[in-house]
Formats: C-alpha cells, structure tokens, sequence
C-alpha cells in the first residue's frame, strides 16, 4: 500500500503523555483561572477543593479515602507514598514495564530496604500476581504506560492483606474501573486519561494507608514536599485543598475543564466506553494486519489507553536489534512527518514499534482515520528496507 489514504484523523494527537486534550478544548476554557492571586486566597482554595471533590465523584472514591493534589506528578505521587509508607514490612515489586522496573530501583537502590521480592514479567506479560505475598507491603503499576499490559482485576489481591497496596494508576484512572476496597494507595498525574497539564499529581490514600504513615517512622530523610505528617498525625490539610507547595492555577483549572468535560460524557462510565472502543478499533485492525500485533500477549490485559504494538512481518523480526529500531524510529517518523500520528513511536526502553493512545479524549473516529496510515507508512519503510537490501 503506497498509495496516500484520503482521511487523516481531525486531531493527530496520540502521545502516550501528556496525552490529547479533551475534544473542543481551547484556551479561552481557562479564562476563569485563579491568577495573580495566592493558591491559599479563598477563590483559589475552593478550585483546589473542587478539583479533589470532582475527581471523588467521577472515580467513585469512598468518602473515608483522602485525595491529596501532590508535586511532581505521579512520579511525585508514588515516592511520597513509597517513603512514607515502607519499612515496616517486607515488600513484594511487580515489574512489567519501565515506571514498574523504577519503583523496584526506589526501593532496593534508594531506600535500601533489606527484604525485597521483586516479581518480574517481560515486556508484553504479567508476573504471577499468585506469589503476592498478603503479608507484604505490594507496589504495582495498574496499567503498564510502556507495554500495553494491564492488571485484569483486582482479584488476586487478598481482603484479609495485612500489607498495604500501592497502585501506580496514573495511565488507568479514568480509563479503567479500580476496585478500591483493594487499594490502599492510588496515585495518577492529570496529564494522562484526563488530558491535563504535567507536574501535578494525585495521591489517593485508603484509612490503612494513612493509620500505617501515622504509625511508620522511616529510617531515612523526609523531604518537605514528601511529609504528610506532623507529631504523628496526618496533615489533613493536604486532602482539603492546602498543598504542600504552590500548585499552577492555570493547570488546576485545566484540570477542572477536564473533570467537567468527563461529567458530560456520562462519568467513569462514558470515558471507560470511549477508551474500550478505541482499543476495539485497533483490535480489530489487528486482526486482520499481516505486520502488526499486540504487545500485550493476552487478551484480558490489554490496556485500552496505552496501545502497545509490536511489529511481526518476517522481514523486520530478521533484523538486529539495531535495525529494528531504525526501521521502528522510520515507520513513527513517517506518521509525524504526515501529521497523521504525533508522537506514536515505542518508548524508549521498550521493544521496538508504535504505541497509540486510546484514553477518553481521543476519538474513536481519530483512530479509525489514523489505520490505514499506519499500513501506508509500514508499506513505505518496508519498501525502502527492501530497495536497500537489493
């Protein structure tokens, strides 16, 4: 096929994060920003508690759980829960994809931590979540940004778990059901499923969570921007809109946009809608594509976000790894070069290819314009592989 399609997607904006903004969104959709002003005004405040009670609706967030808008997005998020909640207990890490591989770096080359499993999957498969150890303290990725692998359920974590469960979700939330009676610890950015600006992020803590960061005295230094308690309580003002440092107000009244826009397309359950028939689009591409497959090797945990794909054509699998990250690098460049997908190539530790995301905020009819280039563009790097070897 190297004969242009005539369609192009409306919106070529694929980034695995951040992610597309939400459809019809424009500047002027932040004119009412608290700017200027202190985030601590009463006006810039109410946003901050309105951005967290938003976020409470949508996700179905219990009312005991408290939401907290941290820095440094969820990377932020995850390691200020991750020096405020570990030691006591051993600690089990499920690796299956980069963010996964540097939570175990934390723990193990950071924090020291001397009793460590760290269950480890390829890129395109789960560990044996059956090893978790209920006893242990467990660190997990719900949906795996760089390998298109996503836990299936929360069903092989034990209610009567005497550890807690820190839940990485930052490509899931509003994308994907969480079971919150099995989460201890949920943290995202809003730059992922919602479509927002980069460097906030959101920590959700369970009542186990906080009695353990109430009772846990870590044996290493606490940065500021990491301490949620003083004399051994819990600084709750941290989850009514009282930040640790100064959030943007142009970004939490994006994020706000965001929340309204969610509410206005049926809540967690329209944006999981959307997000699955985008995968639905691509899955059925995939079926029929002679080159291209999932990363993801089992059906049951493909993500419906970040859409890892591999590439399968004989040609390419006989290829070094060198080449086959040239041709990989050639096949996304061409897609941006036509401006049909921005930003789609693998990640950078990840086995070589396209990864597509399908979050809310994309739509259905962007994917199903963007296919047909993505066969183009493989017809055309196959070509000149094929011009070169002759």
């Amino acid at each position: 096929m190297t004969t242009k399609p005539a369609a192009r997607p409306n919106r070529p904006h694929f980034s695995s994060g951040p992610c597309a903004k939400r459809p019809g969104w424009s500047p002027e959709t932040l004119s009412q920003a608290v700017l200027g002003r202190s985030h601590r005004s009463k006006p810039g405040k109410a946003k901050l508690e309105q951005a967290i009670e938003r976020t409470r609706k949508i996700l179905g967030v219990p009312a005991d759980y408290r939401i907290g808008i941290v820095p440094a997005s969820d990377t932020g998020a995850v390691e200020m829960a991750m020096w405020s909640i570990l030691g006591p207990k051993p600690v089990d890490v499920l690796v299956w994809e980069s963010f996964g591989n540097d939570w175990a770096t934390d723990i193990t080359k950071q924090l020291k931590l001397p009793n460590v499993r760290v269950l480890k999957a390829a890129y395109g498969d789960l560990p044996d979540l059956a090893q978790v150890n209920p006893a242990h303290d467990v660190i997990f990725t719900w949906n795996g940004t760089t390998s298109g692998v996503r836990a299936p359920d929360g069903n092989w974590i034990s209610d009567a778990r005497e550890g807690v469960t820190i839940c990485d979700a930052t490509s899931a939330a509003f994308a994907q059901d969480l079971p919150w009676a099995k989460l201890d610890v949920v943290t995202f950015s809003w730059q992922k499923a919602l479509g927002g600006e980069a460097a906030h992020g959101m920590l959700i803590l369970s009542p186990r969570a906080v009695a353990r960061i109430e009772s846990n005295k870590p044996a290493w230094p606490m940065p500021k921007i990491f301490r949620m308690t003083k004399d051994g309580k819990l600084v709750e003002g941290i989850f009514k809109g009282e930040t640790i440092n100064t959030p943007s107000m142009l970004c939490v009244e994006d994020a706000l946009d965001g929340l309204l826009w969610a509410e206005g397309v049926g809540g967690l359950k329209g944006l999981v809608a959307r997000s699955e028939a985008n995968l639905a689009a691509i899955s059925g591409w995939v079926a029929t594509s002679e080159w291209a497959a999932f990363l993801a090797e089992d059906p049951a945990t493909r993500s419906c976000t970040s859409i890892c794909l591999k590439i399968v054509a004989p040609w390419f699998v006989a290829l070094d790894a060198e080449g086959q990250a040239g041709a990989a690098k050639k096949l996304a460049s061409l897609l941006e070069k036509e401006n049909v997908a921005l930003d789609a190539a693998n990640y950078r530790d990840a086995p070589p290819g396209l990864r597509i995301w399908g979050g809310a905020t994309v739509e259905t009819a962007d994917i199903v314009a963007l296919l047909p280039w993505l066969d183009w563009a493989f017809a055309s790097v196959e070509a000149g592989f094929a011009k070169a070897a002759a």
